[in-house]
């Protein structure tokens, strides 16, 4: 069994993390992302959101490490970070942000 002071801390990043998550638009960013890498432009076009307000949510998440990024020429593409985190996601994904397929 792990000691408490270890999950303590273990608790402590979880939290952050989820918190991370809980803001709508960030949570809506990584529901699209949940379905596989995409680019700036393409997150753009499927979210209600401006250009500088993607930015920001996309660098706090990059900061967090819940994203990583990859370019291509001009344009930087997405994706969720680690297998942790899209595991998460993809539970979250699958019950609020997949289509009704009834």
């Amino acid at each position: 069994m792990k000691d408490l002071v270890e999950l303590e801390a273990r608790a402590d990043e979880v939290a952050a993390r989820l918190k991370l998550m809980g803001n709508p638009a960030r949570l809506l960013i990584l529901c699209q992302l949940a379905e596989g890498e995409q680019s700036v432009g393409a997150l753009l076009s499927r979210l209600n959101l401006s250009q500088s307000a993607l930015s920001q949510h996309l660098a706090k998440l990059r900061a967090a490490g819940l994203v990583a990024t990859r370019r291509d020429g001009l344009v930087i593409h997405y994706r969720i970070a680690d297998a942790k985190t899209l595991q998460v996601m993809q539970a979250l994904y699958e019950t609020f942000c997949a289509p009704d397929n009834a």
